[in-house]
């Protein structure tokens, strides 16, 4: 990840712009080349570090990736093996290059299941990146869209139980308040690589009003151009909101 330079624009700062990816396809990627599914995933961290310098350049303010999938577990022990050991190697090599760069790096997910080395380098990259506003980059590790939510119902119902909310007040800004990101703002978009067309238990509570963009390229292969072809897509829909358009 290169020095990248700022977006020019005399427009001013430019509206907050939320992009989330489902990267899928690196086994299908490695499979179709004769290689290792883990060889899929070696070259999928590099679409991720070519993504984030993307992201930069087209003046993408939030960008979250699904990284590991609290279903991921189930996969073969060599896999997720290698999959652990490409975070570390993420975490270390690139620590210095987001600080510098002036990226917010946090991770979403339940954290119980990670080792305590993992562990203390995300929080350790949290900490150095924390005050960085130039892109906030999320990582969702370990992470259910479900399970999300019914860790937001559980944290309200103690609440309720402890004496300090009222069931009357609880609404959609007290659930939010109780996700794992609440300052993050909803993805406008959400992409899926490699032409699969789910959302796959990612972000069911933010994506309510998102557009979904399907890929066909696997997630090895996308970088800056189809990650701007996306956006231009976006930007040519008619976002309603549930309202009729004009």
């Amino acid at each position: 990840m290169s020095h990248i330079p700022a977006p020019q624009s005399d427009d001013g700062p430019p509206d907050p712009l939320h992009v989330a990816i489902i990267m899928d396809g690196n086994g299908r990627w490695a499979r179709s080349r004769g290689l290792a599914r883990t060889e899929g995933h070696r070259k999928g961290a590099e679409a991720v570090r070519a993504t984030v310098t993307g992201a930069v350049r087209l003046g993408v303010s939030h960008l979250t990736l699904f990284g590991f999938s609290s279903e991921n577990w189930r996969r073969p022990i060599e896999e997720v093996s290698t999959l652990m050991g490409l975070l570390r190697v993420y975490l270390r090599r690139d620590m210095n290059e987001l600080e510098r760069e002036g990226i917010r790096l946090r991770v979403i997910g339940e954290r119980d299941r990670f080792s305590a080395d993992i562990l203390r380098l995300i929080e350790e990259a949290e900490r150095r990146t924390g005050a960085n506003t130039r892109l906030n980059l999320t990582i969702a590790l370990n992470y259910g869209g479900r399970a999300e939510i019914v860790r937001a119902a559980r944290h309200l119902a103690e609440a309720v139980q402890s004496g300090h909310l009222s069931p009357d007040s609880i609404d959609e800004a007290q659930v939010c308040a109780a996700l794992y990101a609440p300052d993050m703002p909803d993805p406008d978009v959400l992409i899926r690589t490699s032409g699969e067309q789910r959302i796959s238990n990612f972000l069911l509570w933010q994506i309510a009003y998102a557009e979904l963009v399907f890929v066909d390229a696997p997630w090895p292969e996308f970088g800056e151009a189809h990650l701007a072809a996306a956006l231009d897509e976006f930007r040519a829909r008619d976002r309603r909101f549930g309202a009729v358009s004009g």
